[in-house]
């Protein structure tokens, strides 16, 4: 079965890019960060065309999270990151695919840091850590997948030291990172490739693909229940070569189906 995790940086104004890669990936379930675009405006024929069930959450100009699943629909379980009903950022999503509940989630960006929306980054992780230990003592097959918005250790960014000062690199961000895959979670490229460099964004500017000057911010992290049927986890660099692509690359997981 496999998992993947793409911000897609605009779901409508990238969809070719996005049908070509499902196309030519044909991954079973596909979570996606950073639609752009409101409910009504999510592409769901278009998906279905291609193969895949969708549940989505949208928000016009910004954020959005989506599940795809490959010849069926998914089970949707939660919209929204419980802990704070005025929150109307569109950032969590979650569903359950074959036994397994898929958590996609696009977590703040923070910056700029110091201020309010470092302190709402930090509040949101907050709420995720409360959600995902109640998560771990359900003991079902579940990931926290997406967007993370962190750079959890120097061996995950591009010259380290130009990053101290950003909301995705600061020391409280990597300790909330670090708490929460401490809670229990796997994080499924570190736990595969311990001391190799992967980076799943670059930024557009400065040739930073080319020179491969880019960021681990894509991450999943597995339960116990479902972390042992782990076998690759890979980013798949080529989609970001393409023309008028996102930002991030695909990151695509394989795992073993549990018995359920």
């Amino acid at each position: 079965m496999e998992i993947a995790t793409y911000n897609i940086n605009g779901i409508n104004g990238r969809l070719d890019v996005l049908l070509r890669w499902l196309k030519e990936e044909r991954a079973d379930v596909v979570c996606l960060q950073e639609l752009k675009c409101s409910d009504g405006k999510f592409p769901h024929r278009e998906l279905e065309r291609a193969g895949y069930g969708a549940v989505w959450q949208g928000q016009k100009s910004w954020n959005g999270v989506a599940i795809l699943a490959r010849g069926q629909e998914p089970h949707l379980t939660r919209k929204g990151l419980p802990g704070d009903p005025d929150d109307s950022n569109s950032r969590y999503i979650e569903a359950a695919v074959d036994g397994i509940l898929i958590c996609c989630l696009y977590l703040p960006n923070g910056n700029p840091a110091p201020g309010p929306k470092f302190d709402y980054k930090l509040h949101w992780f907050k709420r995720l850590h409360e959600y995902a230990a109640e998560l771990l003592d359900l003991d079902v097959p579940a990931l926290l997948i997406g967007d993370f918005n962190v750079i959890p250790t120097d061996l995950d960014v591009y010259k380290p030291e130009r990053w101290l000062d950003d909301a995705l690199f600061r020391p409280q961000v990597r300790k909330a990172y670090s708490d929460l895959v401490a809670q229990g979670w796997t994080d499924a490229i570190r736990h595969l490739h311990p001391d190799e460099r992967i980076y799943t964004f670059w930024k557009y500017w400065r040739n930073a693909f080319e020179r491969n000057a880019g960021l681990r911010i894509d991450h999943a992290l597995l339960s116990p229940a479902i972390a042992p049927f782990l076998k690759t986890a890979s980013v798949r660099r080529k989609p970001r070569s393409w023309e008028h692509t996102s930002d991030h690359a695909p990151v695509v997981f394989e795992i073993d189906r549990p018995e359920t």
